[in-house]
């Protein structure tokens, strides 16, 4: 009788171990396609350096979607700053930058797409289409930066150090969803803006801070200032990386990377909250406004830093009406946190909207010395706990089992990186998928 007793307990432990398994199953998945491979850049005296194509600066899976696809999305291609010239090219900095303060862009022509990726059984990925972002005259956008005045920019130059003409419509594509009538949203750096585009590809309206309109005069596709004018102080490269959308789609949410640089750089530096924005799309308007804060840096086991600005946001997920998983990383370490609106302070069309607003919220980590509450936030996953996981994580999709897919931003090979994507079952639920 005990025996079985016993053998009963065991049996049920044994159970419950599977099952505990089982929720955080992981698969990684790599791809051979030949539409990965992008070109072979070299300089004269450099090395030579194989390029891949970077498809995870964003995913989305549309509900009712084949199970075992999702669209992904590419930033403004390969970039990397004159630090890193001898690394990539195998020459001089001075030969490539020459004491300017540039950003290399090694294929310029290349236009931000957007990518439809299969998973195999086989632990493989195809990417079986290919739709190139463009302008309403058809012409394919490139990824160089905007010429701005009203926010700070980068000044382009190629690999042998040629400057590049700045463009009013290229953009920097970071985040990406789909609607049920086939046309995507994209959450966009540069500006920092969004994105509607047609299933074609074609931008059919950016949104762009309020006054900062006269900066993309020109642009062949509508532009209009729908955001606060306070997001033109994003620290450079700190845009808007991220885009979700609620269930029913009437409602998309976005978040800037970091902290703004508000009033300055220091305060970026230093800074915690971040901005979590709703969108009504019914009315075409921002909803809300919440701060988000980023967790202590050294919290991030797999490089811990004592540098604030080091954890930023790259995606956000909708789970639910107001619920949101939030891709909070570092380079080394991804975060996933399950928030909810509900509770947190909408501070839209507020005095922290107001660049003359002093101390800003950027300058005062103290939430309730302001009488503000951020959203809360629950650790759902880390990937100090999967050492399959790969770097730089970027991208999120609920497959159609419920599955969650994670896919890196390889920075398009520049430093031998591979695009990975990283499958787990049991770690969030969704509302719809």
């Amino acid at each position: 009788m005990k025996r079985t007793i016993a053998a009963g307990f065991a049996g049920i432990a044994a159970m419950l171990l599977a099952t505990t398994a089982m929720a955080g199953e992981a698969k990684v998945f790599e791809t051979k396609s030949a539409i990965n491979n992008l070109s072979t850049v070299m300089v004269d005296g450099g090395k030579a350096r194989d390029l891949t194509v970077g498809f995870g600066s964003g995913a989305y899976r549309r509900p009712g979607d084949p199970t075992n696809m999702f669209y992904a999305v590419s930033d403004r291609g390969p970039n990397f700053v004159c630090d890193d010239v001898q690394d990539v090219l195998g020459v001089s900095e001075d030969v490539v930058c020459q004491g300017r303060k540039v950003r290399v862009y090694p294929t310029p022509d290349y236009s931000p797409s957007i990518y439809t990726i299969f998973l195999n059984d086989d632990g493989s990925f195809d990417v079986k289409d290919v739709i190139a972002l463009k302008d309403q005259n058809g012409v394919p956008l490139t990824g160089l930066t905007n010429k701005l005045s009203v926010a700070k920019t980068e000044k382009p130059v190629d690999a042998n150090g040629k400057e590049l003409a700045q463009s009013v419509s290229s953009i920097d594509a970071e985040g990406i969803i789909r609607l049920s009538d086939g046309s995507y949203w994209i959450g966009e750096e540069n500006g920092p803006s969004i994105l509607h585009v047609a299933a074609d590809g074609t931008v059919n309206e950016r949104i762009v801070p309020a006054g900062s309109e006269k900066d993309f005069e020109g642009a062949a596709y509508k532009v209009s200032g729908g955001l606060p004018a306070i997001l033109v102080t994003r620290q450079t490269n700190r845009g808007i990386e991220s885009m979700a959308v609620s269930p029913d789609e009437s409602k998309l949410y976005f978040m800037v990377q970091n902290p703004l640089a508000n009033p300055n750089a220091d305060a970026y530096k230093t800074a915690k909250n971040t901005r979590l924005f709703v969108y009504d799309r019914v009315k075409g308007e921002l909803a809300g406004e919440y701060i988000y804060q980023l967790d202590d840096p050294q919290t991030f086991r797999n490089d811990p830093s004592d540098k604030q600005n080091a954890p930023r946001i790259s995606e956000v997920l909708g789970l639910g009406d107001d619920r949101l998983l939030v891709l909070e990383r570092t380079d080394g370490t991804t975060k996933l946190h399950e928030v909810k609106l509900d509770g947190a302070s909408n501070i839209l069309a507020s005095r922290w909207d107001d660049m003359s607003t002093s101390p800003s919220l950027e300058q005062e980590n103290d939430l309730s010395k302001l009488d503000l509450k951020a959203v809360v936030k629950t650790l759902r996953f880390d990937s100090a706990d999967y050492p399959m996981a790969p770097t730089k994580i970027e991208g999120l999709a609920v497959m159609g089992d419920g599955a969650l897919a994670l896919i890196n931003d390889n920075d398009f090979g520049i430093k031998g990186d591979a695009t990975k994507v990283l499958l787990i079952d049991g770690l969030v639920q969704a509302d719809k998928f």
